[in-house]
């Protein structure tokens, strides 16, 4: 693969891939229709209108939540908390998801090389769950005390499950030679949909993807892996002490977070636009239809269960998504010496 060089143009377009596409601006519009889709199916299979008044069909509410909070209402602080590091936390966490989306093809600026994978988990799966942990403990109280033990729990069950998940494509691709680089996000993202073809693959490419849809809705605190927040026992856990502009910001880091897990899903397991041309109309059509499939299997699955327990959480999270997850990999090892 060809190297960049550096100079205006490169400068001028990775300011461009960081700010406007697949940037900051581009991730966040992503983020908050995400937000309206999820809250639009999940209301309807549950019997209600969902968002309906804010913009066509209701989808400017979640911006309109967003700025109402940022921009109108009041932040609570206490005595004794940091006021200022949930904020700079959720920029964190933010500029963290919008970095990992270099290290695919929808950038027009790519990161890429040999076992790339490693930074990009590094990223995005460190660093936004970090981001939210220390945005939780800037504010001292009971509540957010247990909501933080709760999870921390859940993080370290549920990121080695979702490691494992994407680094079951990432093998596959590289041993089965697809890739120009070993163990690289953007050659995974570009050659994923072979895998499909191929009869052990396939197998760990399904099994793959089952413990990855499982994985995000623990990742994300989705029902039912709610258990951090647990309204009813916890006030809302640890985001008790969350309101006016970091309530806003949480928010945003949760759905931005989703938004670009789910992209990834999108390209190394279902292959993007591929087999399509990434810019052309069809390629973009198959891509956003792809999204959307998973967005609402995300969103079937947290309109159809009530929240678990802990243990019940780290229970189904190691049945239902470590285990096959492990068996892909075992497939994805044994599958091209076998073919």
């Amino acid at each position: 693969m060809r190297e960049m060089s550096w100079g205006p143009e490169s400068l001028g377009l990775l300011l461009f891939a960081l700010l406007v596409f697949p940037g900051l601006f581009f991730t966040v519009a992503l983020a908050l229709f995400s937000e309206w889709y999820l809250r639009k199916i999940v209301a309807r299979m549950q019997n209600r209108m969902g968002p309906s008044y804010v913009g066509p069909f209701g989808i400017l509410q979640p911006l309109a939540d967003f700025l109402k909070l940022v921009m109108s209402k009041e932040e609570v602080v206490q005595k004794f908390s940091l006021s200022w590091v949930p904020k700079a936390m959720a920029l964190t966490g933010i500029g963290a998801a919008v970095a990992s989306l270099l290290f695919l093809p929808i950038s027009p600026f790519r990161v890429v090389a040999p076992y790339d994978f490693v930074v990009y988990l590094y990223i995005c799966s460190l660093w936004v769950p970090v981001s939210i942990v220390f945005m939780g403990l800037s504010a001292p109280n009971p509540f957010v005390s247990a909501g933080i033990s709760r999870l921390l729990s859940l993080f370290i069950a549920t990121e080695p499950v979702w490691f494992a998940a994407v680094l079951v494509p990432v093998a596959l691709t590289t041993y089965y030679g697809y890739s120009e680089m070993p163990f690289s996000v953007f050659c995974t993202a570009v050659n994923s949909w072979r895998l499909w073809s191929e009869p052990l693959g396939a197998v760990a490419m399904l099994l793959g993807l089952v413990g990855t849809v499982v994985s995000i809705q623990a990742k994300e605190m989705a029902q039912p892996f709610n258990i951090p927040e647990a309204e009813h026992e916890l006030i809302a856990g640890f985001a008790t002490e969350f309101s006016g502009p970091v309530l806003g910001l949480f928010n945003l880091v949760h759905d931005v977070d989703t938004a670009v897990s789910l992209l990834l899903v999108t390209y190394i397991y279902l292959g993007g636009p591929y087999p399509y041309p990434h810019l052309s109309v069809p390629g973009i059509l198959l891509l956003i239809v792809k999204y959307l499939a998973l967005l609402t299997v995300v969103s079937v699955i947290r309109s159809s269960f009530g929240r678990f327990r802990i243990e019940q959480g780290i229970e189904t999270l190691l049945k239902y998504s470590a285990a096959p997850v492990a068996i892909a990999l075992i497939l994805a090892n044994i599958a091209p010496i076998i073919t």
